[in-house]
């Protein structure tokens, strides 16, 4: 099957910055996603041996489509990487020209990279060399900031360097994540360049995703924060808007503890990593809301309120406050019962990671 073929139609799960860990993309992967990314991978970091580095490219057995995303701006250490993640079971590899973060944009990773077309074109071509089995795509973003929007430029780098796809994030890198996708853009890439296009943001109920193929004539979409806040999204892409209830969702999550036990283990260190990133989920979880009851929906841009709460345990899980999230972690990480009567009051809001999500 061609890249293409794989593309057309799929909601990809974007690279994710510690969201994108292996026991969540099984957890992805059991709700329906059928093509998955690594976390964002610096190529320097894999030639250094770092052992946390190399956990990122490490496949799922049940992964139906893996691509690791790297990171990096020397070409040759590049087409060493992306040669290596090739021998370790990758479907694909990708080029990392998105993320937002100033640690990685001030040593010229990332989104910073977007800024010197011609370094892209030898990058994409050095990998291109490296690898005899698998497609090489790349990420970008709409450009710096608004008044350098060189996306197009971007995309026909990445094309002349032999990338066999594009997935194109509507945004600026100084926009991060705090305005509304231009799926216009996205749609000139897609007009424009011979190969196909994934574009990405805002995608949160089935709806977004058909709107906004449309609009762009995108190949697929890819959900980042979506895919965090409703991890059965890509359920929904193909099986239509499901309001499930807290119950259900609860499982969902005890899903996750399990996945996650199973990945670190459950002795003293695993079970630290267990609850570490279950508290860090919960701070996207919280954020999920259903359809209004005047049958309009919640967008990504804001932060929805239940004005009319269905039950003490949809209460309890949109709570985004320290209290509530710690005492989850504990309950969910043991496999104890959840009621919501025994929660502790509110306190400090927990802490905001959405700055720190997508490569």
């Amino acid at each position: 099957m061609s890249l293409r073929d794989v593309l057309d139609g799929a909601v990809v799960m974007a690279p994710m910055t510690k969201g994108g860990n292996l026991p969540y993309r099984r957890l992805c992967a059991e709700l329906g996603a059928r093509v998955l990314m690594s976390e964002m991978t610096v190529a320097r970091r894999l030639k250094q041996k770092r052992r946390a580095e190399f956990a990122l490219i490490r496949r799922a057995p049940d992964e139906p489509f893996f691509g690791v995303q790297l990171a990096g701006t020397n070409p040759e250490e590049m087409g060493w990487a992306a040669a290596l993640v090739e021998s370790r079971g990758a479907d694909l590899v990708d080029l990392n020209v998105g993320c937002p973060i100033d640690y990685f944009t001030r040593k010229g990773l990332g989104a910073a990279l977007g800024r010197q077309p011609k370094r892209i074109q030898k990058i994409v071509e050095a990998m291109k060399r490296s690898v005899t089995r698998v497609p090489v795509s790349v990420k970008i973003r709409l450009g710096w900031n608004d008044s350098s929007r060189n996306y197009l430029e971007q995309a026909q780098a990445a094309v002349d360097g032999g990338a066999d796809a594009l997935v194109v994030h509507g945004r600026t890198r100084d926009a991060r994540y705090r305005q509304n996708c231009d799926w216009d853009a996205i749609g000139e890439v897609a007009t424009r360049m011979p190969v196909p296009v994934v574009g990405n943001g805002d995608i949160l109920f089935p709806h977004d995703i058909e709107a906004a193929r449309a609009r762009s004539g995108c190949a697929g979409v890819m959900a980042g924060r979506g895919a965090l806040i409703k991890p059965w999204l890509f359920r929904e892409a193909t099986a239509g808007y499901q309001d499930i209830s807290a119950n259900d969702r609860l499982a969902i999550y005890r899903r996750y503890v399990d996945l996650a036990r199973e990945h670190w283990g459950e002795d003293e260190h695993g079970m630290a990593r267990v609850k570490e990133f279950l508290r860090w989920h919960l701070g996207f979880w919280c954020r999920y809301a259903p359809r209004r009851p005047d049958g309009s929906w919640p967008g990504m841009q804001t932060r929805e309120s239940l004005d009319v709460a269905r039950s003490p345990l949809d209460v309890l899980l949109s709570r985004g406050d320290q209290a509530a999230h710690g005492w989850l972690t504990e309950r969910l990480a043991a496999r104890d019962d959840v009621d919501p009567a025994e929660a502790p009051a509110p306190d400090a809001p927990d802490v905001d990671r959405e700055e720190a999500v997508e490569g």
